[in-house]
């Protein structure tokens, strides 16, 4: 199975997820377009869509799903059952990494808002330790300097990605060379670096299940 097949599958999987005539957290990346696609083939009926991106927003607008701002979703009192979203590495832990795409601050707080978090990846994503795939930051870009020089010290790799703006308006650090023994310690320490918005680690909120795609299927994995 080509790679796109693997990602097409896994998405394929999560729909059962979904809880019909509910809303539904939506993620971002190519995973994620494929999961958004098949919802409106497969003519799954939801009360409306939370997006962690805008360019996921567009995408389900463009299948005529409605779309709602989280404010709108916690205001209606419905809440948010299911939060369906790819990730760059899965460890055995169900902690990931995000943010590839950029979209890390916006699918954070999307998933705290969710009673469930369904990971979709291809088995290409699992690995024994996070820090493999340079783990991306939202930062603030006047503190782009100041956090660069606190990740060396910490002994990353800083590279501030190049052309890019968050839907938020903040600059991209990405930071490679690390190998993460304990997530949920490190993304409370990233947290705390000034300037710093959000850090791609998901581990105090990590994954409720995972759906990792191989060639011989796809596998559930529990937290």
């Amino acid at each position: 199975m080509t790679a796109d097949e693997l990602k097409r599958a896994v998405a394929r999987a999560a729909l059962p997820h979904v809880v019909q005539g509910e809303l539904l957290g939506v993620g971002t990346g190519s995973t994620a377009n494929h999961f958004i696609d098949l919802l409106a083939e497969e003519q799954l009926q939801i009360a409306g869509a939370v997006a962690s991106s805008e360019a996921s927003a567009t995408r389900l607008r463009g299948h005529g799903i409605p779309v709602l701002d989280l404010e709108e979703a916690i205001a209606s009192g419905r809440g948010i059952p299911v939060y369906v979203d790819g990730a760059d590495e899965i460890d055995p832990g169900l902690n990931l990494i995000k943010g590839g795409g950029g979209a890390l601050t916006r699918e954070k707080i999307v998933a705290a808002a969710s009673e469930c978090f369904v990971c979709i990846a291809d088995q290409s994503k699992c690995v024994d330790q996070l820090g493999h795939f340079p783990l991306p930051l939202e930062v603030i870009p006047m503190a782009l300097g100041l956090v660069s020089r606190e990740l060396s010290r910490m002994g990353g790799l800083p590279a501030i990605r190049k052309g890019f703006v968050t839907d938020n308006g903040h600059a991209i650090i990405d930071v490679s060379g690390l190998r993460i023994a304990d997530p949920v310690l490190f993304e409370s320490e990233l947290d705390h670096l000034a300037g710093v918005v959000c850090n791609g680690l998901f581990a105090r909120r990590r994954a409720d299940i995972a759906l990792v795609s191989s060639a011989d299927g796809v596998r559930t994995l529990r937290a």
